[in-house]
């Protein structure tokens, strides 16, 4: 009988099948000792929350089954405890160096397949443990003590307080205090570190924090109420490398800790100081001067900001992508006639909202300056006119996003030169735009890309108005539409509009007849937020439907019309609706105009090319 070719395989305990290679053992390789303490169901990714975050350190201690491990000679042969002598083959992964495990281990998206990588062997554990606690979720206070708790083990393996680089306390808001920031003091290499919303926590918290991290890259502290200058020098002091600061609401901070943080942090990028009441134009020109890079500046509600800030922001910053003035009352049309001449290509949002002293002149200037504005929101600039508006319409295909709620002196005119001219809007508001009629919507209508209309007390407009906004040969793609306080509408337009544009998501009616004394139609309407008023429910939210809501509307619409209101709809339970939950953003403000621009994250890129 012929001899087999080839080596034999080492037996296993596990019965797998022989096709597999065996892996050989690595040195100090004892599988066994890498179970991690916290059960098979752990999460460091903030999209994807497993419960049951626990103690993630592993043990190092020999089990019975390492003692029963063979051991690697020098020559490559395997020895048992016996004395005999095995011949294997070395498995493909073993042959891996750890930049290559590293980067496979990367490619893992889900943190419970990271966690059963360490559990393999030693060199796994060690190349996949960076991956997993590079962001722990602490959604749950109990996931949070499970971290402290690991990080303050004298038994871990390894050193986690050094491979977290990201973490987000947002979640734990309401419980965050002094002392349980103080307990992440041992963390020396965060990049990321966001606290919204901690309104308990105050400077003593950050003492430690702030020194131990000089990589920090982006803070966030918005709406730490208790925050003061001693916090922003220290940041000034030790974060050398910061590109981004979000202080949104911190109204403690003056402009002195500012003028220090730009001297120091000169790579800052993105910077959000909206509603610090206590800055002045000191504080802006000098990060203008200082922070060449600054690709977005939020000034929302710093109503100490004048005119010669504005000047320097334009001036000094050739890359800047994105500026939030609104609500900067003081701000005037010289802030704009006294910019040089050459353009910011770069710059594509632009936030004057609520700028009331802001005329057509100034619309010219900013149009001249920023040829290549995506979106541009001039709510309540109520002396915008139809001139204004022609000059916005030299954007062409650039502008996507418009803004023009309660500019009341707009017409059909406007309308008409939008929809020649600039062909790629998606968004566009004309809340309280009174002397707007259906022949200006039928205009409006012709926009090919138009996703979101808002047309709220626009009081002239009928149902021909949403003949033309459905009336289109390919399929609609309205995905939002806000109707409130158009009295001239009816059930019947209303049930063509939901008929017609399938990828309706949300749909305002508020302030209709027909919708606001139906108790039928009511029950479908979206919940207020818990923060609107008695009156801010009866005004705003009145008829509001979304997601969920819309199709039921449509069902009920459909089957429901000719019959009792008293009857109400019967729904079958083999249908499905589609689960397109609107998140909580505020519907309108008090005279329904759009918030604003959908802003993006503070981490995000921002605007592109």
């Amino acid at each position: 009988m012929t001899k087999a070719r080839g080596q034999p395989r080492t037996p296993t305990s596990d019965g797998s099948s022989s096709s597999s290679p065996e892996r050989a053992p690595y040195p100090g390789d004892d599988s066994d000792d890498f179970l991690l303490a916290n059960g098979d169901e752990s999460n460091t990714s903030i999209t994807e929350p497993i419960p049951n975050f626990r103690n993630m350190a592993v043990s190092t201690s020999p089990t019975s089954t390492s003692l029963r491990a063979w051991k690697t000679s020098s020559r490559g042969e395997l020895k048992g405890l016996c004395g005999g002598k095995i011949a294997v083959e070395m498995s493909p992964m073993d042959r891996l160096p750890n930049e290559l495990l590293i980067i496979i281990f990367s490619k893992l998206t889900h943190p419970t397949d990271l966690r059963n990588c360490m559990l393999v062997c030693t060199k796994w554990a060690s190349c996949a443990v960076d991956q997993l606690w590079h962001r722990p979720y602490v959604a749950k206070w109990e996931q949070f003590r499970s971290v402290v708790e690991t990080l303050h083990s004298e038994n871990a393996t390894f050193d986690y307080a050094r491979l977290i680089k990201r973490l987000n306390l947002t979640f734990l808001a309401k419980q965050i205090s002094d002392g349980t920031v103080a307990s992440l003091s041992m963390c020396g290499r965060l990049e990321r570190l966001t606290l919204t919303n901690c309104r308990d926590l105050t400077d003593s918290g950050l003492d430690n924090l702030i020194p131990n991290n000089p990589g920090l890259l982006a803070l966030d502290l918005s709406n730490l109420f208790e925050l003061t200058d001693r916090t922003i020098n220290a940041i000034a002091e030790n974060c050398t490398r910061l590109q981004g600061l979000n202080i949104a609401g911190c109204n403690k901070v003056t402009d002195s800790s500012l003028v220090n943080l730009s001297k120091n942090c000169k790579l800052l990028k993105r910077l959000k100081l909206n509603e610090c009441d206590n800055l002045t134009d000191e504080a802006v020109i000098a990060m203008a001067q200082n922070c060449s890079q600054l690709l977005e500046v939020d000034l929302q509600r710093c109503t100490e900001i004048t005119d010669t800030a504005v000047v320097h922001l334009f001036k000094d910053l050739r890359q800047l992508r994105e500026l939030h003035l609104a609500f900067c009352i003081q701000i005037t049309d010289d802030a704009f006639y006294k910019i040089p001449n050459h353009q910011i290509e770069s710059l594509r949002n632009i936030d004057l909202t609520n700028c009331e002293l802001l005329t057509d002149e100034a619309v010219i200037k900013i149009v001249s300056v920023a040829p290549r504005l995506r979106s541009l929101i001039l709510a309540k600039c109520k002396n915008i006119t139809d001139r204004g508006v022609e000059n916005i319409t030299r954007l062409g295909k650039w502008i996507h996003y418009l803004a023009l709620g309660h500019c009341s002196h707009i017409t059909d005119t406007s309308l008409r030169k939008i929809s020649r001219h600039c062909s790629r809007i998606r968004y566009i508001d004309l809340a309280g735009c009174m002397h707007l009629t259906d022949e200006g919507v039928i205009e409006l209508a012709q926009l090919p890309k138009l996703k979101r209309v808002g047309l709220v007390k626009c009081a002239k407009i009928t149902n021909l108005s949403i003949v033309a906004l459905v009336a289109k040969p390919q399929a609609c793609v309205l995905e939002r539409v806000h109707l409130s306080y158009c009295p001239k509408l009816t059930l019947s337009g209303i049930t063509k509009l939901v008929n017609k544009c399938q990828r309706l998501t949300h749909l305002s009616l508020t302030g209709i007849e027909t919708f606001y004394t139906n108790d039928e139609l009511s029950k479908f309407c979206r919940e207020p937020p818990d923060e609107f008023t008695l009156h801010q429910r009866e005004v705003l939210y009145g008829c509001v439907f979304s997601g969920q809501g819309v199709h039921k509307l449509r069902y009920y619409l459909n089957t429901k019309a000719k019959a009792s209101v008293d009857s109400p709809p019967q729904f079958h339970e083999h249908e499905e609706f589609e689960d397109e939950s609107a998140t909580a953003e505020q519907e309108e403000d008090i005279d329904n105009g759009w918030a604003g621009t959908e802003a993006n994250g503070f981490d995000g890129e921002g605007a592109g090319n």
